[in-house]
C-alpha cells in the first residue's frame, strides 16, 4: 500500500513515516509533502492507496478537497484526516468522505499509532472478507418435463400430432411435429 503524508510540520512527516515504516511498509510506498499544492502534483504520479492529511482549513486547497481531485484519479482512496480545530462540522464532512479517522491536534505518537493501526486493520480486514471465495450460484430448478421420442403421439394446440425429430439445442428441448414446420419447444407439448 501507498501512503501520502501531508502535513505543514516537518515532525508530523517524520512521525507518520516512522510509524508506517514501524508497521512493515517500506520506505518508497511513503510520500511526504508539506503543502496541498505539491500533494496534488505528487499525488497524481505517486497514486497513493492512503492519504493522511491535515485539514489546511485556509488554504486554497483543502485536506478534503485534495482527497477529492486525488481520488478522482484513485477511486479506492483512503483518507484520515488531522487539525488543530475540530468542529462538528469537520466531524460531519470527514464522515461525509469516509475517512478512516479525524484525529486533533495535537496529538501523541501513541494517539497516532492506535488510529493508524486500528485503521489498517480495518482496511485488512475488508480486503481479506471481499477476498472469500464467490458463492456458488444457485440454480433454478426446472419442472420435470415429460419424456418424448421421435414417433410419439403428442397433444399440440388441442390436436395430436406425431414427434419426426427431438432436438437438444442452447440448453433447450423442441420438437419437430410430422408435417409441421419448424419446432416447438418441449414444454408447450403434452403427450397423447
Amino acid at each position: 500500500m501507498k501512503f501520502l503524508v501531508v502535513d505543514a510540520l516537518a515532525g508530523v512527516q517524520t512521525f507518520a513515516r516512522q510509524l508506517l515504516q514501524s508497521l512493515g511498509h517500506p520506505a518508497d510506498s511513503i510520500l511526504c509533502c508539506a503543502d496541498t499544492d505539491t500533494a496534488l502534483a505528487q499525488g497524481l504520479v505517486f497514486k497513493p492507496q492512503f492519504l493522511i492529511t491535515d485539514w489546511f482549513a485556509k488554504a486554497t486547497l483543502t485536506g478534503p478537497q485534495l482527497y477529492q481531485r486525488l481520488r478522482d484519479a484513485q477511486p479506492g482512496l483512503h483518507l484520515a484526516l488531522l487539525s488543530f480545530d475540530v468542529t462538528p462540522e469537520h466531524e460531519f464532512e470527514a464522515e461525509a468522505h469516509g475517512a478512516r479517522f479525524l484525529l486533533k491536534k495535537p496529538f501523541t505518537a501513541d494517539q497516532l499509532k492506535t488510529k493508524m493501526t486500528q485503521a489498517l486493520e480495518a482496511l485488512a480486514k475488508q480486503s481479506t472478507s471481499s477476498r472469500k471465495p464467490a458463492a456458488r450460484p444457485v440454480l433454478p430448478v426446472l419442472p420435470p418435463q415429460p419424456v418424448i421420442k421421435p414417433g410419439d403421439k403428442v397433444r399440440y394446440q388441442g390436436a395430436v400430432h406425431v414427434a419426426q425429430h427431438v432436438v437438444h439445442r442452447h440448453g433447450e428441448t423442441v420438437v419437430q411435429l410430422k408435417g409441421q414446420p419448424g419446432f416447438v419447444p418441449l414444454e408447450k407439448l403434452r403427450p397423447a
